[in-house]
């Protein structure tokens, strides 16, 4: 299985940028692909997940409101839409996906990154002051 993350680069602050995540492998049709981002020096943190079989989303506090997860069937692609980003956005943006179909309660807690199976390699996000 791999899951081919790409889309980041350099933007100013207040600049969007689109991530894709592209799994590849198996498909996740009852499971959920997940974004995560590690600055340098910095934990891997959660960002947003989505689950693929009906597009119920869950976002950390920081980025509700200017990020936007999707899901696109027929690409087989998951996308990250990330908007009036700031300097503290920039980071490794991994994505990762597991096997399990989540309640609504089970969603808001699928933030940890030892519960997803499957890990990218990222695409680093930099946004200038």
């Amino acid at each position: 299985v791999q899951l081919q993350a790409s889309g980041g680069g350099l933007v100013q602050a207040g600049d969007s940028l689109r991530l894709s995540c592209a799994p590849s492998g198996r498909t996740f049709n009852n499971g959920v692909i997940g974004w995560f981002r590690q600055a340098p020096g910095k934990e891997r943190e959660f960002v947003s997940m989505v689950m693929w079989s009906d597009g119920r989303s869950f976002y950390t506090d920081s980025v509700k409101g200017r990020f936007t997860i999707s899901r696109d069937n027929a690409k087989n692609t998951v996308f990250l839409q990330m908007s009036s980003l700031k300097p503290e956005d920039t980071a490794v943006y991994i994505c990762a996906a597991g096997n399990r179909f989540l309640t609504d309660v089970e969603l808001v807690r699928y933030t940890e990154p030892g519960l997803y199976h499957y890990w990218g390699q990222g695409t680093l996000v930099t946004v200038s002051s």
